[in-house]
C-alpha cells in the first residue's frame, strides 16, 4: 500500500500515474494479441480482459481520483447485470457479423450486381484496423452524440450517465437498446465494406480496454495523450451534471472526430466529479429496464413531473 500511503507530490506515486494509462492500454492490447493468436481466442480474451479489471480495482484503492467515489452506491449487481446482458448481445452480434458479409451479397447482388471489393485486405492489419477504428468511430460518435441531443434516445443513455461515480464496475452500465443503436451504427459500415473478422476482433479489444480505462476511478495523468484517445481525464468531463461540460468528447476509443466537430472539451482544470443526472432511474435491474418504454417512466429519467400534475 506504499503509493496509498505516499503524499500527492511522491515521485514514486507521480511516475506511476504517467504510466499507468499507457501500460494498461498497450499492455493489455499486447495480450490480447497473444489471446487472438490461440485456437480459442474469445476465452483467453476474456482471460485478459479480467486480468486487466483486476489491476485497474486494485488501483482504485491505493490511488484513487476521488476518494469519496469508493463508497458504494448500491448499483453494484445492476451494474453487473447490464454489462453481462449487453457484453453478451455484442458478442453474438459479432457472431452474426462473421457472416453478415455473405448474407449481404446473397441478397444484394440481385439488385446491385457485382460489387467491387472495397476493404484493403493488402494492408497490414495494423493499418487496417486504424482504418477500421476510425470508420467505427464515426458510427460511435454520431450514436452518442444523438443520444444526447435525442431525448427519444437519451431515455435509454440515461441509464449510463445516472452513476453518480465513476469506477471500473460501471464501465458496462449501458441499456440494451442504446448498446445496439451504437452495435449498429460502428459496426455495419465495416461489415458493407468488407472488413475482416481480425479487424472486428482487434477494434473489440480497443474498445474494451479503452472503457475500463475511461472509467476507472485512478489518478492518472495522460497528457499530450487527451488529443487522440478518449482517457479517464475526457470523460470525467463527459460525465458532469453542467450540461455545458457533458455534452462533449463523445468518442468511444479516439477523439478524431470530437477534434473535427468541435466537441471536444479539456480545459486546463481538474475534470469533474460532480456527475450525474437531473432525473431519476429505478433501483432495480428490470425496473432499468423497462423504465425507458413508458411515459411515466421517461419523464421520471427526464426529470419532468408526472404528466397528471
Amino acid at each position: 500500500m506504499v503509493f496509498h500511503q505516499a503524499s500527492s507530490s511522491s515521485p514514486l506515486r507521480y511516475l506511476v500515474s504517467i504510466l499507468l494509462w499507457p501500460a494498461l492500454y498497450f499492455g493489455g492490447l499486447a495480450a490480447a494479441g497473444l489471446a487472438f493468436a490461440t485456437s480459442s481466442p474469445v476465452p483467453w480474451f476474456n482471460v485478459v480482459y479480467l486480468s486487466v479489471v483486476a489491476i485497474i480495482a486494485l488501483f482504485e484503492r491505493i490511488m484513487p481520483y476521488e476518494p469519496t467515489w469508493l463508497a458504494p452506491d448500491g448499483e453494484t449487481l445492476n451494474n453487473l447485470g447490464h454489462t453481462m446482458l449487453t457484453k453478451g448481445i455484442v458478442q453474438i452480434a459479432a457472431a452474426f457479423g462473421a457472416s453478415f458479409p455473405l448474407l449481404v451479397a446473397i441478397f444484394a447482388q440481385p439488385f446491385f450486381g457485382s460489387q467491387p471489393h472495397i476493404w484493403p485486405a493488402h494492408w497490414s492489419m495494423f493499418a487496417q484496423v486504424v482504418l477500421g477504428l476510425v470508420v467505427a468511430e464515426f458510427g460511435l460518435y454520431a450514436a452518442h452524440r444523438l443520444a444526447h441531443e435525442r431525448l427519444g434516445l437519451w431515455r435509454f443513455h440515461a441509464l449510463h450517465h445516472s452513476v453518480t461515480r465513476l469506477w471500473v464496475l460501471n464501465t458496462g452500465r449501458f441499456h440494451v437498446v442504446d448498446s445496439l443503436l451504437k452495435v449498429g451504427l460502428s459496426q455495419l459500415p465495416l461489415y458493407l465494406l468488407g472488413a475482416p473478422l481480425q479487424v472486428f476482433l482487434w477494434i473489440g479489444a480497443v474498445t474494451a480496454f479503452t472503457g475500463l480505462l475511461t472509467h476507472c476511478n485512478v489518478q492518472m495523468r495522460t497528457g499530450p495523450l487527451d488529443w487522440v484517445f478518449s482517457t479517464p481525464r475526457l470523460h470525467r468531463w463527459h460525465h458532469s451534471k453542467d450540461m455545458a461540460e457533458g455534452n462533449s468528447n463523445y468518442g468511444e476509443n479516439i477523439v478524431l472526430w470530437d477534434q473535427l466537430f468541435g466537441t471536444y472539451f479539456n480545459p486546463d482544470r481538474p475534470s469533474s466529479t460532480d456527475i450525474g443526472i437531473t432525473g431519476k432511474v429505478s433501483r432495480s435491474f428490470v425496473g432499468q429496464l423497462v423504465q425507458p418504454f413508458s411515459k411515466s417512466g421517461a419523464r421520471q429519467i427526464l426529470g419532468r413531473k408526472p404528466s397528471g400534475d
